[in-house]
């Protein structure tokens, strides 16, 4: 039985505009101490951008991250979950796209992130209540 993800949700979030410059976001992430920021235009939120998508759609290809926007190198379909999906799913959804965050969606409402990180504690914190589980069953 997987809990579901709604404990390790981080609701605070560094956000960026899409217009702004893929150097901006690389700025901001080093300030935060972050590895991803989400991405917003007028209507909303548009998508996450990660030091993934930096490294490989502009360091690797040699592009201008001064110049480059960040609405240019964005992936255009971005995985959303809710807060009742389970962390199975979650890692099964980070290995089928290879990705390492999800945009957390209560209805059209964001509420924050995950990351693989945030789902390996969520295992971790499982299995530790089955052993307290297990320890009391046996001891009693």
């Amino acid at each position: 039985m997987s809990m579901t993800i709604a404990p390790k949700i981080v609701r605070r979030v560094a956000t960026i505009d899409e217009n702004k410059s893929v150097l901006d976001a690389a700025k901001l992430m080093t300030e935060e101490f972050v590895g991803s920021v989400v991405v917003t235009n007028v209507s909303g939120i548009r998508g996450l951008f990660t030091e993934r998508e930096l490294m490989m759609n502009v360091v690797a290809k040699g592009k201008d991250s001064e110049k480059v926007r960040i609405k240019d190198v964005l992936a255009s379909d971005p995985i959303k979950v809710s807060p009742s999906t389970t962390a199975d799913l979650c890692l099964d959804l980070m290995k089928e796209h290879r990705c390492r965050h999800l945009l957390v969606f209560e209805g059209d409402e964001f509420v924050g992130i995950v990351s693989l990180r945030d789902m390996v504690a969520l295992m971790i914190d499982e299995k530790e209540d089955l052993i307290q589980h297990l320890e009391r069953y046996i001891a009693s």
